[in-house]
């Protein structure tokens, strides 16, 4: 099966309750259908240094952030097909490489046991990635379960919804079962809009946003509560890092 390996997208984050949420389904039930995947459990593992630099960087909401993170479907054994994704976002684009490897393949690269099996431009950008920062290592398991859905007119259009976001910083596996955390209250979705393209596709996403969804979205940040990462570490780590900062983009006004 072949699988998508360069993005360059805009991505819309936002929280929805039970009752925006079913308001939302069907204003775009004309337009849009589930897509491939339909509702999947997503597993991640997010890298970072042994001072939270990455994550401490990007809750700076600087103009260029980027992040490491080896994604799975399900609970994923040695020889099932994940994902390393380098993600990057500049201003308000956001840019993926990812490479796709068996779990053990995966996990002995990015820690540093193995070079890649696959010699891509991809990988290599990968290495550089992992080579600059140097002290990489497995920080926060991140699982959610995701609908998604694309618009049939316009097919760079996807809107995914996440419940039940998970976190923990043990048992740092993809192959073990989605525990942790809650980091949604009760009853809530995350939403997020993704669009490719440049500022015309955008435009005409925000256009179409409008249309489905009226003003029934609200904005929020979401943040981990203090005892889910240290309070300090070297180099300062703030007392409490931002869900949003540290494994999605910053929420962005509605449409």
């Amino acid at each position: 099966m072949a699988f998508q390996t360069v993005f360059k997208r805009y991505e819309l984050k936002y929280m929805l309750t039970v009752r925006q949420k079913e308001m939302v389904l069907r204003a775009m039930h004309p337009h849009t259908a589930l897509d491939q995947y339909g509702r999947s459990s997503i597993r991640n593992i997010y890298f970072d240094t042994g001072n939270y630099r990455l994550v401490r960087r990007s809750i700076e909401s600087p103009a260029y952030k980027e992040k490491l993170r080896v994604r799975g479907y399900g609970a994923a054994q040695p020889d099932d097909t994940v994902f390393v994704e380098l993600k990057k976002k500049y201003n308000t684009i956001v840019y993926k490489r990812r490479i796709c490897l068996t779990e053990q393949d995966a996990m002995d690269w990015v820690l540093g046991k193995r070079d890649c099996s696959k010699n891509t431009q991809i990988s290599q950008e990968i290495d550089y990635f992992m080579n600059y920062y140097g002290d990489l290592h497995p920080a926060v398991f991140l699982s959610y379960e995701r609908e998604a859905y694309f618009c049939e007119e316009h097919p760079d259009f996807r809107v995914t919804f996440d419940d039940t976001i998970l976190c923990r910083r043990q048992d740092l596996s993809l192959g073990s079962d989605a525990y942790g955390t809650e980091l949604l209250p009760e009853g809530a979705t995350l939403m997020e809009i993704k669009c490719g393209g440049g500022h015309s596709a955008l435009d005409d996403a925000c256009s179409l946003g409008r249309a489905y969804l009226q003003d029934v979205f609200f904005q929020i940040r979401l943040r981990l509560s203090a005892h889910d990462f240290p309070r300090s570490c070297e180099g300062g780590c703030p007392p409490c890092l931002t869900l949003c900062s540290g494994a999605f983009s910053t929420p962005t006004s509605p449409p």
